[in-house]
């Protein structure tokens, strides 16, 4: 598919975005959409333009992350990360499946979607704004850095759960000299360059921490039910 055919899905997604912008009032925060992509994969940059799209609903958290086991083919991607390639297989492994594919998007740590649907991903996000979060992220601008508390909203709470922060670059293009996509620029919106844990937390009380961030790139925390389950709150910090 080339790259006039992604603007022209893309356009539409947000159509789709006007039509069901009420519902998305019932929900706490917005829903995280993890794209695997790899600047190697020739039916890759359908997939970053939809990215882009998403990236500009207030409503989505939208993240690239690249892997790196398309660099055999001739050109290293130079976002890819083992630990991106990782992740993608531990989503994988959590529903028993050991095959991976790109680009994929996972919707709200839950939902998988392989190529380029954006009909499939804009229904997707609407069923998760249907449902309220299930924990309350706040944060609060604190000297140089954030405040950020989380706390369950559910009774009882959740279960085991991973709280992680996320930073990335909003925009970037590249140029491919190599490869089967030598002589083409690649361009990227919201690279993950880093995804951290900053503990596990059983929602029984409140947790409390501190983000100072190391650039100027925008952040967010990410609270996720353990072994690769869904996200269950998301937030800014800004």
């Amino acid at each position: 598919m080339r790259m006039k055919g992604a603007a022209t899905l893309a356009s539409g997604l947000i159509a789709l975005w006007a039509a069901a912008a009420a519902p998305a009032q019932e929900r706490h925060g917005p829903v995280v959409v993890e794209l695997f992509t790899s600047q190697g994969c020739s039916a890759c940059p359908p997939a970053d333009a939809l990215l882009g799209e998403l990236a500009q609903h207030d409503d989505v958290i939208a993240l690239a992350l690249h892997v790196d086991y398309w660099d055999y083919i001739g050109w290293r991607d130079t976002f890819a990360q083992p630990a991106f390639t990782a992740r993608q297989h531990g989503y994988g492994q959590a529903v028993g499946s050991t095959v991976v594919y790109t680009p994929q998007m996972i919707v709200g740590g839950h939902d998988r979607v392989v190529g380029v649907r954006p009909m499939a991903i804009s229904a997707l996000v609407q069923t998760h704004h249907a449902t309220p979060d299930p924990i309350a992220i706040v944060v609060a601008a604190d000297g140089d850095g954030f405040s950020v508390e989380a706390r369950s909203l559910g009774d009882p709470p959740v279960g085991r759960m991973v709280v992680q922060v996320v930073t990335y670059r909003p925009h970037a293009e590249v140029n491919i000299a190599h490869g089967e996509r030598a002589g083409t620029v690649s361009e990227h919106f919201n690279v993950v360059t880093s995804w951290q844990e900053v503990g596990e937390w059983d929602g029984q009380s409140p947790m409390r921490f501190r983000v100072l961030p190391q650039q100027d790139d925008p952040h967010v925390v990410i609270v996720q039910q353990a072994g690769f389950g869904p996200i269950l709150a998301a937030a800014r910090l800004d």
